[in-house]
């Protein structure tokens, strides 16, 4: 699944990636190699809402 199919919407990735990294005990590399997503495309759309990955927490913040 490359990021197209994930979320358009930055709110609904926003939540979809952070639902994701939490209930599989991921992070955002096994998150995007999982749906075949750029990282740097995922990190990119989140950053236009204010979001930026915190490697620590494992999630948007």
């Amino acid at each position: 699944m490359a990021i197209d199919a994930l979320p358009k919407d930055p709110m609904m990735l926003l939540s979809f990636v952070n639902t994701r990294m939490r209930d599989e005990n991921i992070n955002l590399t096994e998150l995007c190699e999982q749906f075949g997503a750029d990282r740097e495309a995922v990190e990119g759309t989140l950053k236009q809402i204010g979001y930026y990955y915190d490697e620590e927490l494992r999630k948007f913040i």
